[in-house]
């Protein structure tokens, strides 16, 4: 990974950012840690989530022809590292992913986001009658032509934001519904097999959507140092359905499929959907 370089502010971003944060108010959002590539800003939510838990939102915002990754990277890529340390009556954040999209690359494919990301958060406080600061560290990598590794930081108080930003309620949407395997929904990951392909054994997955829509399917380990190859389309779906194969590669060592839990994630526009399957 190259260095991190000077920061050089170019004058059309800065002014992009100069405007963000001139008309958010100061309890809605934090200033940007920003620079010529990228920019990071805190963002709150109005009001408490159904669990009692506080909204807030991670916003990192891209140069045109960048792009940053997401939980799992694919074949190239770092994910982003969310450091809550020093964050007052702060017991918990949790932070929720957005539907990613792949990108081609000169090393294969890669998954994450361009021109703009919201990351929600879930916070638990130690004391829900004390008001709570978020303090974040974050650590990503931002991708053109070269990959370059960012460290932003960013605080916001919670609990006293004047209105929720449209940009959190819009990630809050994108982010997948956990979806049992076989729902029989219009939009569900039915089925999961397995078969071999010149003695190598590969995953199977069949995804009912729309006959018009576009789908894409992700797929993860059980643990980070799992690098699943990305699901490929094949054909010989039933009808009504979408056929996704990838080879059980990637495993690290001394790791075995059975019974592993993996966690696959399937995108079609504006919905996505998340289903958790134990190999057998």
């Amino acid at each position: 990974m190259i260095a991190t370089t000077m920061r050089r502010l170019a004058p059309a971003f800065v002014t992009i950012m100069a405007v963000g944060a001139a008309v958010a108010h100061a309890a809605d959002a934090s200033a940007w840690d920003e620079d010529q590539r990228s920019g990071m800003r805190l963002l709150a939510g109005a009001h408490p989530a159904a669990d009692g838990a506080l909204r807030a939102g991670v916003e990192i915002r891209l140069a045109p022809d960048w792009k940053t990754y997401w939980r799992y990277p694919g074949d190239s890529g770092v994910p982003p590292r969310f450091d809550f340390a020093g964050s007052v009556n702060v017991r918990s954040a949790t932070v929720l992913w957005p539907a990613p999209r792949r990108f081609p690359d000169a090393l294969g494919e890669s998954i994450g986001y361009e021109d703009r990301v919201v990351f929600p958060l879930r916070i638990v406080a130690d004391d829900p009658a004390r008001s709570s600061t978020l303090r974040l560290t974050l650590n990503y990598a931002i991708c053109q032509k070269i990959c370059v590794p960012v460290e932003a930081k960013a605080d916001l108080a919670l609990g006293a934001a004047a209105a929720d930003s449209k940009a959190l309620i819009e990630a809050e949407a994108q982010v997948p519904v956990p979806t049992p395997l076989g729902s029989a929904g219009p939009f569900a990951i039915r089925a999961v097999g397995t078969d071999s392909v010149g003695g190598k054994p590969r995953i199977i997955v069949d995804v009912a959507a729309p006959d018009d829509a576009a789908v894409d399917l992700f797929a993860e380990g059980p643990t980070d140092d799992w690098a699943l190859p990305l699901p490929k389309p094949i054909d010989g779906a039933p009808t009504g359905l979408r056929r996704f194969a990838f080879a059980l590669d990637g495993l690290p060592p001394g790791a075995t499929a059975d019974g592993a839990m993996l966690t696959l994630t399937a995108v079609s526009g504006t919905q996505a959907i998340e289903t958790r399957v134990k190999l057998k």
